[in-house]
């Protein structure tokens, strides 16, 4: 089977599959993805060819579709390396792509026998979902325009597959409903052996404090940290947990940039804005800001946790939340679709209502005041993952499935949206 994947960012989410294809002999894996980013995978029989990164949209575009000339440049690139390999007689079985960024928009043309399963993250929305959801951020009808706007590339390239696949149910509800009958739903997928309890961790913290398991250790983390992922809640928190907690350690990993949503206003990122509002009434020394960290160390992270907490608009579910759980963590997780989804209140974890600091203050207590921290409702967090997202038993199986399936020209049989 001849297979190429394309992503931007290769591999990506395709990290595992296009890995587990190629140790295959019988099968032939090729990658297309931006020269800058090629290189990590770094596996003897997936050959990465690169394109040249393309411009960004002019400045007179107009921004509500700024989004798809970025797209179009995109696709055009992708597609200049396509042709050049179809001159040469290569035409893929499949084709596994990551559309969002407009990379998928051409492939059809190129090759109109190859089968296309296209990885599906999010379709945007004007209500119900992330956009219309912190009444801190309204919006307004320029915001509303560009949304519907935005989701040109996402519509382009719906048509443009066979097939597509989305990581959860909920992400799979975002789509147009005539779409949804040929989406699948699966996860990417936990190393949960990896990812799990070691009652025995300790980590020297970056003030050269060592903690262990036995201490009040509260974890928050975003990609980036932005009001997107509950940011701003998280830090109107602080001050709360801290005073109630006179020997509580707060570890936040995630970077400054902008993220999902709006750049801070009045301040360089959403750090500086919020450590304004909130840093005189924090005891700074017993909160780290960790930045991007090394995933061997996020890992170790995790099972050090006490309390994750993990807040998100309606939105793309983090990874983070399900490798929290795998790690035997204690999420206290917002009440919100993406995370309910997952966790059941009082069974493999705790809700609370995204916008109340008091009650997440309330609950990381609870959590931090009970006898052995509610090791129950963390050994069902990790039997949630196990059993249902583990990465080799679960996941990685039913992509490879469906890749074969969509391969074969048959329809996939996968639990569809």
């Amino acid at each position: 089977m001849k297979v190429l994947f394309v992503h931007q960012n290769f591999p990506g989410q395709y990290k595992h599959i296009a890995a587990a294809l190629a140790d295959d002999p019988r099968n032939k894996v090729l990658a297309i993805g931006e020269k800058p980013n090629l290189g990590r995978l770094r596996h003897p029989r997936v050959t990465e060819i690169g394109y040249e990164t393309p411009r960004g949209s002019a400045p007179a575009t107009h921004h509500y579709v700024r989004n798809l000339e970025n797209g179009v440049r995109r696709g055009q690139a992708v597609t200049r390396v396509a042709i050049e390999l179809q001159r040469k007689g290569y035409t893929p079985d499949i084709i596994c792509c990551h559309p969002a960024w407009g990379e998928g928009l051409y492939l059809g043309d190129i090759w109109p026998k190859s089968k296309r399963l296209y990885y599906f993250e999010f379709y945007y929305r004007t209500d119900g979902f992330d956009s219309s959801f912190d009444p801190e951020f309204p919006g307004n009808f320029d915001d509303t325009f560009r949304i519907h706007t935005k989701n040109a590339v996402n519509l382009f390239s719906l048509n443009a597959a066979d097939w597509g696949v989305t990581p959860t149910r909920w992400q799979a509800s975002s789509m147009p409903p005539e779409y949804r009958p040929r989406i699948s739903v699966v996860h990417d997928g936990i190393d949960t052996d990896l990812v799990k309890p070691k009652p025995d961790i300790t980590v020297t913290l970056p003030n050269g404090l060592r903690v262990s398991k036995s201490d009040e250790v509260i974890t928050f983390v975003n990609r980036h940290l932005e009001p997107y992922r509950g940011f701003h809640t998280f830090m109107r928190t602080l001050p709360l947990i801290l005073n109630r907690r006179k020997n509580a350690q707060v570890l936040i990993v995630g970077d400054d940039e902008p993220g999902y949503g709006a750049p801070a206003k009045d301040a360089k990122n959403h750090r500086e804005k919020y450590l304004k509002e909130v840093g005189d009434k924090l005891d700074l020394s017993r909160v780290h800001f960790l930045g991007r960290i090394p995933y061997d160390s996020f890992v170790k992270m995790l099972q050090l946790s006490a309390v994750h907490v993990y807040l998100t608009y309606p939105f793309v579910l983090s990874w983070s939340m399900l490798e929290a759980m795998s790690a035997g963590g204690l999420v206290v997780g917002s009440r919100t679709p993406p995370v309910e989804e997952l966790i059941t209140h009082g069974h493999n974890g705790l809700l609370v209502d995204f916008f109340k600091p008091r009650e997440i203050a309330d609950m990381v207590d609870r959590v931090l005041n009970h006898p052995n921290r509610m090791q129950e409702m963390r050994d069902e967090a990790r039997k949630t993952i196990v059993d249902n997202y583990d990465l080799k038993t679960i996941c990685l199986p039913k992509h490879l499935q469906l890749i074969k399936t969509l391969a074969a020209g048959k329809r996939p049989q996968v639990e569809a949206a």
